[in-house]
């Protein structure tokens, strides 16, 4: 197998901007006059605003109380107009909110002095874990797996990132998916041609008229940092002939910190024309599967003759959307602070709850940096081996 030679890393010094371009596809519009007076008010409000939109205190080990009683005399002890102040504020945000178990969970800053700053509680977490990696361009080395003739498509996103999407062969008998993000029914509906177009013209077509010389799927979604929720539906809804229960979520049904809904399944319906697999499916994915790209791997690993292989995903399994629409979620603190945070809790059809754990694999294979640089892609060569 021919070794390509230049192969894109991204390294940790980006990897945070990967995660705010890719998994953070709804944000809040930052749009206040009002300028807090002091510091216990911002306090106040942070506080509240978790204590009422936060989706997980049913099951998260932090104390919120404790936290009040410990940091609200530290914050009343600032000054708003004091620079220094401001700065030292960020710590004390960092703390507090270090061990949420919710691993979507952001905080953005608007004030001026700190707009710089930002707090991503699982980041920090993964990097100092012993088998933490970076993001990695895979298909610059699967590339080589696939059989010529596969085909390539990038679409600029509404979010104005990179969608790239392959599709092919390998050894003309496995058909190949992979995709960096999730935007796919975006682009399949934008105005004009793109290369994403094609690509799913042709990987839905196989589906829908499986050849008879295919004897099984490989999706891969490592290092996908997720994206639209309506991929969930819009991709899956290919590989099912009816629906799919993939799990339950409920909402914040007031402001009250154990406030929920009831349980509510979440459905996966079918589109029209397709048809369920009698091929094996088997997903990739790695400890930078993300969001909309764990829950899609978790969905697929429900279907008959489905295997995952790779590593724990990221675990960040809460739905986002537009805050407006539940109560709960996102939210700002005017003029200082934005909280990107889910709409929805989630638990997978076994009736647990994987938020801040990851999804395992059926089959642990660790990422293997030197591996991948000499051009061979140990996962998929396991995938590989096991679909005759």
């Amino acid at each position: 197998m021919q070794v390509k030679r230049t192969i894109a890393v991204f390294f940790l010094f980006c990897i945070l901007s990967i995660y705010l371009s890719s998994c953070k596809k709804n944000t809040l519009s930052i749009v206040s006059n009002t300028t807090p007076v002091n510091f216990s008010l911002v306090f106040d409000d942070f506080w509240n605003k978790m204590n009422s939109n936060y989706l997980y205190w049913d099951i998260d080990t932090t104390n919120w109380d404790e936290i009040h009683v410990k940091y609200k005399p530290l914050f009343e002890h600032l000054d708003i107009q004091n620079k220094n102040d401001v700065q030292k504020s960020v710590g004390y945000f960092r703390k507090m909110t270090e061990r949420l178990i919710e691993n979507h969970f952001t905080i953005s800053f608007i004030n001026n002095y700190i707009k710089d700053s930002f707090i991503f509680p699982s980041l920090e977490r993964k990097k100092v874990s012993q088998n933490f990696h970076s993001p990695f361009s895979y298909i610059s080395v699967d590339s080589n797996y696939l059989d010529k003739g596969f085909v390539v498509g990038n679409y600029l996103t509404l979010s104005n990132t990179q969608l790239t999407t392959v599709s092919g062969t390998i050894n003309k008998k496995i058909l190949y998916f992979y995709c960096n993000e999730f935007a796919l029914q975006e682009a399949n509906s934008s105005n004009g041609t793109n290369g994403v177009k094609s690509v799913l013209q042709y990987f839905f077509n196989q589906l829908q008229n499986m050849p008879s010389n295919i004897k099984g799927v490989i999706l891969d979604v490592r290092s996908n940092g997720g994206g639209n929720l309506t991929d969930l539906s819009y991709f899956i809804g290919h590989f099912i002939d009816k629906p799919l229960v993939f799990g339950s979520t409920h909402y914040k049904s007031g402001n009250g910190r154990l406030s929920f809904t009831p349980w509510i399944n979440a459905i996966i319906n079918p589109l029209p024309g397709s048809k369920a697999l009698v091929v094996p499916i088997i997903v990739l994915a790695d400890s930078q599967t993300i969001s909309v790209a764990e829950a899609i791997t978790m969905a697929i690993h429900i279907l008959p003759n489905s295997l995952f292989i790779g590593e724990n995903t990221w675990g960040a399994l809460g739905p986002i959307t537009e805050n407006s629409l539940y109560d709960d979620g996102q939210f700002i603190v005017p003029s200082f602070l934005s909280v990107y945070t889910s709409s929805a809790a989630f638990k997978y059809v076994d009736g647990k709850s994987y938020e801040g754990l990851g999804f395992p694999p059926d089959i642990a294979i660790s990422f293997n940096l030197s591996s991948l640089l000499a051009g061979d892609d140990l996962q998929l060569d396991k995938a590989i081996s096991l679909i005759h």
